[in-house]
């Protein structure tokens, strides 16, 4: 994949720097994630070509990659509304069963 990619952080600051590891989800303006129950709706995204388009947390994808080898940094936009942030978390939860 090239370009910047957008990825919301669930684990804490402290796990992240002390292994380079994050662990998280995808986010996307993918069209067809519409009608995905497994995809947060985020708002509207922001960037070139980008315009008009939503941003979707995709909740069924959790994934982790070492941040420091890739130098990933903070997306500018920052936190997600807290709103939004706990619907993800519900939809996760369906999933692994965390809570």
């Amino acid at each position: 994949m090239r370009d910047i990619h957008p990825f919301l952080v669930l684990s804490p600051r402290n796990f992240n720097a002390r292994t380079s590891l994050v662990i998280g989800l995808p986010m996307t303006t993918a069209d067809y994630n519409v009608d995905n129950p497994f995809a947060v709706a985020a708002g509207a995204a922001k960037g070139r070509g980008k315009a008009g388009k939503t941003s979707y947390v995709l909740c069924h994808q959790p994934k982790s990659f070492d941040w420091r080898t890739r130098s990933a940094k903070a997306h500018p936009l920052g936190k997600l509304p807290d709103s939004v942030f706990a619907e993800v978390c519900k939809r996760l939860n369906q999933i692994v069963r965390l809570a």
